[in-house]
């Protein structure tokens, strides 16, 4: 296997990043940023840079340019993804939910008249989704959910609760899981719609997560009323679009891009600052730390690259998907503790004190780390799919 990427998709990676060193807000980089830390302010310059993405077909670059993205494969998708991650530009996982998850999935299972309406609008960034799976009752096994959707003439009635919605106190529409055949067995009793967060009956509450940011919202449905157009694809077969939308959210490059940031900062912080009278980067074992992390960063990047090889090929990452998102997940708390060692006691120090370390970020990433392996379905949940999907167990 060559590993090495072709003249074009070098050059490809030289014209992002000449784009990105002035489309990038000095004040974004004053901001504290990072997984699920938007505030209004930081918020408002992401939006505005998809934006800018979405002008140049860049927000949605793996889709076809009918649909407003550039129709630049799954490897330059690749490529654009890992520099707009490295340069810490503004964008938030809001923009994989959209464009990569739910627009992915309307691509494939959409009507020619959904896929008209809403893909043009996620490629140009007009629009967000926020995902309506999780519930009180059914996370990780999110076949148990209750959430009804019952027809009623030319529409759909809904009621329910959801909960863990990521930005849905901004989104535009929810990519909505709901059972619509409660005498059917699970995994066939429940269908996928798109419903306009402003239409009656809609209650959004907010949670708080652990850095203190509003990032997830409870979303409760009371009689609201979808017209029957907002059903996607087959009926009762929502099972199947809800897992292949799961499998594209496993699948990115982020993961291991934002490793690699953060082992950037943690290197550049060991070769300039010293602990016992010597460097850090000089300390034997903090030396061995990193380079452990450096390798591990090395894994996690050939996993993703193998699954946009498999996309770029026409087929479609399955366990595939949930290798990377464990092996990411958990670098990513380990990662961030290595970090802390690094940095000791200035570590603990939160955004906003005067001796913080760069905007507390090695902070909040390891705050914000004890999330990732959960959302997206528990890594216990992920093993048990490679092992069902990928070695075929049980085996008789």
């Amino acid at each position: 296997m060559d590993f090495k990427f072709s003249a074009e998709e070098e050059a490809f990676r030289g014209e992002v990043k000449a784009w990105l060193k002035t489309a990038i807000p000095q004040r974004w980089r004053e901001l504290p940023t990072g997984f699920w830390q938007e505030t209004e302010e930081s918020w408002k310059i992401s939006r505005e840079f998809q934006k800018k993405l979405g002008d140049k077909g860049w927000l949605a670059p793996a889709y076809p340019a009918e649909m407003g993205g550039a129709g630049l494969g799954h490897i330059k998708r690749l490529i654009l993804a890992e520099e707009l991650t490295y340069s810490d530009a503004p964008v938030s996982i809001e923009t994989e939910i959209t464009v990569n998850w739910v627009g992915m999935a309307l691509q494939h299972f959409g009507s020619e008249e959904q896929k008209k309406d809403y893909i043009p609008r996620i490629a140009k960034g007009d629009i967000i989704f926020c995902l309506g799976y999780s519930e009180p009752n059914a996370g990780s096994d999110l076949a148990s959910l209750q959430t009804r959707a019952t027809e009623q003439g030319d529409n759909y009635i809904i009621n329910g609760q959801k909960i863990w919605c990521s930005y849905a106190h901004y989104a535009d529409y929810c990519w909505l899981g709901a059972v619509t055949d409660p005498e059917a067995p699970k995994h066939r009793n429940m269908s996928m719609f798109v419903i306009d967060m402003k239409s009656p009956g809609i209650t959004i509450r907010p949670l708080i997560n652990v850095i203190g940011c509003h990032s997830f919202n409870e979303v409760f449905f009371d009689d609201v009323r979808i017209p029957k157009d907002s059903l996607v694809g087959q009926k009762n077969n929502g099972w199947f679009q809800l897992a292949m939308a799961l499998d594209f959210e496993r699948s990115g490059v982020q993961t291991a891009a934002w490793n690699k940031l953060i082992l950037d900062h943690m290197i550049r912080y060991a070769k300039t600052n010293k602990r016992n009278g010597k460097l850090i980067s000089e300390d034997p074992i903090m030396r061995s730390l990193i380079a452990e992390m450096a390798i591990e960063i090395e894994v996690a990047r050939m996993l993703c690259y193998r699954i946009a090889w498999i996309y770029s090929k026409g087929g479609h990452s399955n366990y595939e998907s949930s290798q990377a998102m464990i092996f990411g997940s958990e670098l990513l708390r380990r990662i961030s503790d290595a970090g802390m060692r690094v940095l000791g006691q200035y570590g603990q120090l939160a955004f906003g004190s005067p001796r913080a370390i760069g905007n507390a970020e090695m902070f909040r990433s390891y705050l914000a780390s004890l999330s990732i392996g959960v959302g997206g379905v528990t890594n216990e949940i992920q093993r048990n799919l490679i092992a069902m999907r990928g070695l075929g167990l049980p085996r008789k």
